[in-house]
């Protein structure tokens, strides 16, 4: 894993080069941006749908989606509690809430554990994250953004889920699956071509969200509690329960490495939309995702040895 973490390390430095260096006067937020469109609503999808069509389901999905609910919900309330010691501002703490609930379970999570598992890590990837952490986000975490922000809208929740297209893909691919419809070969091309783009696209926009600007002294200090809880305290939980609830084998090492990934990228858009503080935010995802570089092998290493 080592070695793709390098890889991993190297798309994202090149991500973040480009937000340095501008090449054709194109700046980083906006080529972010479209990147993370064309991902979003075309080739995550077309992966999703492509996995989770031909994927084993059974019991074990469901551990793995206890398992998200879990840790995200875990990791609300210790963020609650360190966010009520530091005496943070509303806007700070929604923030801290979104970054310390929320692993980046697609956009690391899933080319982690995509090299770490085969395509069995791809799947546990999406259904850790479409199963557990997506819905949650989108109903209770918008209501919480909302909540300790100054903007928002009244969207209601089963419509903010209705405009998330990789989690109909995931619909989908589950029924059909379910259905025992198999794949077509000539869609199952189409889709592993789409879904292709995914890993690298998705490194390389995570490297032009990244952000130093907003690291002072104070912040530092607001952001360690943070990092414990997504980098250590998310993923032992993950193992306790996973231990508890019988997820065995590549499942639960999956599981695990997905409690052990840092902040999810997309809370910076929920903090810019709700009125949260997304330079704090944005300097969490940065850190964090810098150091679970070197955390991940230690998790990996912890639960298989290699």
């Amino acid at each position: 894993m080592f070695d793709v973490l390098l890889r991993m390390a190297a798309l994202i430095a090149l991500g973040v080069a480009w937000r340095i260096v501008r090449p054709g006067g194109l700046d980083g937020d906006t080529l972010r941006a479209a990147i993370a469109t064309l991902v979003y609503y075309l080739l995550l999808p077309a992966l999703v749908l492509q996995i989770l069509w031909s994927a084993p389901l059974g019991l074990d999905s469901v551990r793995i989606a206890l398992t998200g609910v879990v840790v995200v919900i875990a990791g609300w309330a210790l963020g609650l509690l360190a966010a009520h010691r530091l005496q943070l501002t509303p806007a700070r703490t929604g923030a801290l809430l979104l970054a310390a609930a929320f692993p980046n379970a697609t956009y690391m999570g899933l080319p982690a554990l995509d090299a770490a598992l085969g395509p069995i890590g791809a799947g546990i990837a999406i259904q850790f994250d479409y199963f557990a952490c997506t819905p949650i986000l989108l109903t209770f975490g918008v209501v919480m953004a909302q909540r300790y922000g100054s903007g928002g809208d009244s969207v209601p929740a089963w419509l903010r889920l209705a405009r998330v297209p990789p989690f109909w893909a995931a619909v989908a691919g589950v029924t059909l699956n379910a259905l025992g419809i198999a794949l077509p070969e000539a869609l199952a091309g189409l889709l592993d071509t789409l879904g292709a783009g995914v890993v690298p696209l998705m490194l390389l926009a995570l490297g032009m969200s990244l952000s130093w600007q907003a690291l002072d002294r104070g912040t530092a200090w607001a952001i360690v509690p943070v990092l414990a809880i997504q980098l250590a305290i998310q993923p032992l939980i993950a193992l306790l329960l996973t231990d508890a609830i019988g997820l065995t084998g590549d499942y639960r090492t999956g599981a695990i490495l997905e409690a052990a990934m840092p902040s999810m990228v997309l809370g910076i858009v929920l903090c810019d939309r709700y009125g949260l503080e997304s330079r704090y935010y944005s300097l969490i995802v940065t850190i964090s995702t810098a150091l679970s570089l070197a955390t991940l092998p230690v998790w990996l290493y912890l639960l298989t040895g290699t």
